[in-house]
């Protein structure tokens, strides 16, 4: 296992310039994550760090060592980076033991069936040894794939979209054991993917990326929480822009109260100077900023609803027309075009200059 660092790293392919100015630390033992939509570069950046693609300018670390230059890199084969594929790429004419082991041929008989059990145990597939991929299912091939990267101990793990070819509840499922898999063997991995949810149950470390560049790199918390402008925003969870009027700089008041909260920079940035009153605002509320309350005098009209099993997702129309989210029990079950009380529970204030 080992440090990963990105700095100031740009690719191109012909003009199309992929990934700008990139640059993140992913810490010894920790798991990252490159999240993005298709075409925003992420994939690029992981063949740049495996050694498949050079770089342009910046330069690529792993464990403190330089492996990639603008002239010059480290051939994938000496970086010790395992890979696991988005079609797990395993070798069908083997049994899932010789998967698992195509990477210790350098090893004694011994040591090598050794290592093979030990993971098999890991990842829970010990009772599979003798099956070939075709065999398996999806789940069962991915650990084999986790496996077999694991297998010489490399210093980090990359993963490439790793669960897009399964279902939705295996995918979460399989999100949370392979991060456990990861931790119990303390390596350093890194995965790129579209999915949120996916980014959120197996990172440390998440960096959003749009148009080739991290728009911001930090804890899934911070994201959902914090984000540093509106594309995370809007990228990230569910949410919605009402208008608000800083009045100083720690309170900006919306048509529902006033909310207090450290003002981010960006209104600041605006040419406001210290924010002050008439410094206008999109304020950020989020699904769990609104309570449903019936003891309230403050009340919205459900717009839409969306049912899920435990919880409704409801639209909300505020007195001035503007829209909202709110999560609440599925036992308050409130019919469209009826009005509900709700209540402020703003932890976090994000507010963004007015556009």
């Amino acid at each position: 296992m080992a440090e990963l660092i990105l700095d100031s790293v740009s690719q191109s392919y012909g003009t199309r310039q992929i990934i700008a100015d990139l640059s993140f630390s992913l810490p010894e033992g920790a798991i990252g994550c490159l999240l993005g939509p298709s075409g925003c570069g992420k994939t690029t950046a992981l063949r740049c760090i495996s050694g498949f693609e050079p770089i342009q300018t910046g330069e690529i670390r792993i464990g403190g060592e330089v492996v990639s230059l603008p002239d010059w890199m480290l051939a994938a084969e000496k970086r010790r980076v395992g890979m696991v594929f988005q079609d797990y790429a395993l070798f069908p004419h083997m049994t899932v033991s010789a998967n698992v082991g195509f990477g210790l041929r350098s090893e004694s008989k011994a040591a090598r069936q050794a290592r093979i059990d030990e993971l098999l145990i890991l990842v829970g597939l010990s009772g599979h040894a003798d099956q070939f991929p075709h065999q398996l299912s999806g789940g069962q091939q991915q650990r084999v794939a986790l496996a077999r990267a694991l297998a010489p101990r490399p210093r980090l793990i990359l993963m490439d979209e790793p669960f897009s070819n399964l279902d939705v509840e295996l995918r979460e499922r399989l999100s949370l054991e392979v991060r456990d898999i990861l931790k119990r063997e303390a390596t350093t991995a890194l995965i790129v993917t579209h999915d949120q949810n996916e980014a959120f149950a197996l990172a440390d470390w998440v960096g959003v990326m749009h148009e080739g560049r991290i728009q911001q790199w930090d804890t899934p918390y911070n994201l959902y929480h914090k984000p540093t402008n509106r594309f995370v925003a809007d990228f990230v969870g569910q949410g919605a822009l009402v208008t608000g009027n800083v009045i100083n700089d720690h309170q900006v008041e919306i048509e529902l109260g006033v909310l207090n909260g450290v003002i981010p920079v960006e209104c600041g940035a605006a040419g406001c100077g210290e924010c002050v009153r008439s410094c206008h605002v999109d304020v950020l509320l989020r699904p769990d900023d609104i309570i449903h309350d019936d003891d309230s005098l403050m009340l919205a009209e459900v717009e839409n609803k969306a049912f899920r099993g435990a919880e409704f997702l409801y639209t909300l129309k505020l007195p001035s027309g503007q829209r909202a989210l709110s999560l609440v029990p599925s036992h308050h079950n409130h019919a469209i075009g009826e009005r509900i009380g709700i209540k402020l529970a703003v932890d976090h204030v994000v507010a963004f200059r007015r556009e």
